[in-house]
């Protein structure tokens, strides 16, 4: 049996399931006394749902992606906790929906609250070693939201999301203080690539915490940013020659790069036999971007929001409320857990990763998150002791834009003067057709969800804003610095 599909709908499906449960996973009493699992989240800045292999891309090479969803589980409906980076990024790591966030602006440096519980700091007290690579978001330096003051022990890479454009720049950052990369002079000069050392600092992470509890969170940055990768790097010679523009094919070739870094991860956790003690999610920030257009394909030359099988698009993309800027390829591998080859259409958005790794690891909940666990949903209710949970409704805010989900209802208010549109999704995954005027009702019930879930943004501070503008302004290079 290669596949099974944990959503039984007809008795044959429900025997297999009752069979194989028992084989995979223990009752819940059993699995609350399993020693303290490793939880590694690897977050891709900026992948389309539709980029990777596994969703039939032609042009991009995904393999080590590819068998992750192949011995894990793939969701169709895992969304994004907002169309943008920074704000996605802390309903992820606060476990809250961005009507309540600290950080609901982009600018890149707005910060967590001082105190606001994270991932990292429901972990700590249970002595897991904890930290983050890649790019932070939500808290430029000398604010209240560098990850050091919210449960990381270690944190390497950029706080600010302009500092993180380059690949190149002259330093980036560990633990607030600055971490020189030799012969860099920002935007697309240098000798030292960012991500490899932001990368090869993960694999040092891991390593150095075999032997306790860790949580490794890793969003890196390719494929978004200036579209730089070295020459000398393997993948770049993939795509060299493909008849794409220039920044088509480095694009492709750094998720190829990426897709080689997931893959060193897992040999990592074989070298290590953590392989099967160790929760692995990976998925992407927020919608694609429909990069590299052209008049054949409008959607982009690797077509993030267009189905490359059926052709059926998405509406909008990253910056948009829309299906386009929200959805997101999710995918998890816990071996011995999570059955393999599994396909979910369970509905959950990013505030649900907080108590979903706070019930696989026995954290104590903060009381204000508006997500809740999908841990039945990966290991199977039987295994869970639960049945898995839905949510009344799933909340959006962003940009003047705001946007509502329950079950395959969405209603969407693209601008503050604009009236709200009505979908369903079970039959319109394209929001074409506008129902608001033939279902008031539904449409009520939405709004009224909408009002209740929206509440004044109260955002963290910052002492000195002078080392945060030091970080933007090196993406820019030498003289930027030297002016700072």
């Amino acid at each position: 049996m290669k596949t099974f599909y944990y959503r039984t709908k007809n008795f044959k499906a429900a025997i297999i399931a009752l069979l194989i449960s028992p084989l995979l996973g223990m009752a819940a009493p059993e699995f609350s006394k399993l020693s303290k699992p490793n939880v590694i989240y690897i977050m891709a800045d900026e992948l389309g749902y539709f980029e990777p292999g596994y969703m039939g891309n032609p042009n991009i090479r995904t393999p080590n992606i590819d068998r992750m969803a192949a011995e894990g589980i793939r969701f169709t409906q895992g969304l994004a906790g907002s169309a943008v980076c920074a704000p996605t990024r802390c309903c992820f790591l606060t476990g809250k929906h961005s009507g309540n966030t600290s950080v609901r602006a982009n600018s890149g440096g707005t910060p967590l609250r001082a105190g606001e519980p994270t991932i990292a700091s429901i972990l700590k007290p249970l002595g897991y070693a904890t930290g983050g690579f890649g790019k932070w978001g939500v808290g430029g330096r000398g604010s209240t939201g560098v990850p050091e003051l919210h449960g990381f022990d270690v944190f390497v890479g950029y706080y600010d999301q302009v500092h993180a454009h380059t690949y190149y720049p002259a330093y980036i950052i560990r633990n607030s203080e600055e971490m020189p990369l030799a012969g860099n002079h920002g935007l697309s000069e240098g000798k030292s690539y960012s991500h490899y050392v932001i990368h090869e600092e993960a694999k040092k992470f891991i390593r150095a915490s075999k032997d306790r509890p860790f949580f490794a969170y890793m969003p890196f940055t390719p494929p978004h940013g200036l579209f730089d990768i070295p020459d000398s790097d393997p993948a770049w010679s993939l795509y060299k020659d493909k008849p794409w523009s220039e920044d088509a094919r480095r694009y492709a070739a750094m998720v190829t790069m990426l897709d080689r870094h997931v893959g060193e991860i897992f040999s990592l956790l074989k070298e290590l036999n953590l392989d099967d003690k160790t929760l692995v999610m990976f998925s992407g920030d927020n919608g694609g971007n429909d990069y590299f257009p052209t008049k054949e394909q409008p959607r982009g030359v690797h077509s993030a929001n267009k189905n490359p099988k059926t052709g059926i698009e998405f509406r909008g993309r990253k910056s948009t409320l829309y299906e386009g800027g929200l959805r997101v390829p999710v995918i998890a591998r816990w071996p011995g857990k999570i059955l393999p080859g599994r396909v979910s259409d369970l509905l959950w958005y990013f505030p649900d990763v907080l108590p979903t790794i706070a019930e696989v690891t026995g954290a104590k909940l903060p009381a204000d998150i508006d997500g809740i666990s999908i841990l039945p949903e990966l290991i199977g209710e039987a295994a869970a002791g639960r049945k898995q949970p839905q949510h009344d409704y799933l909340y959006w805010e962003f940009s003047g834009q705001t946007a509502v989900r329950m079950g395959h209802w969405k209603a969407i208010k693209p601008k503050k003067s604009t009236d709200w549109e009505l979908y369903d999704l079970s039959n319109d995954i394209s929001e074409v057709k506008d129902l608001a005027a033939t279902n008031p009702e539904i449409l009520a019930k939405l709004q009224a969800y909408a009002k209740a879930a929206h509440t004044p943004t109260v955002e963290g501070t910052f002492a000195s804003k002078e080392m945060h503008e030091r970080d933007r302004a090196a993406k820019l290079g030498d003289k930027k610095l030297e002016a700072k």
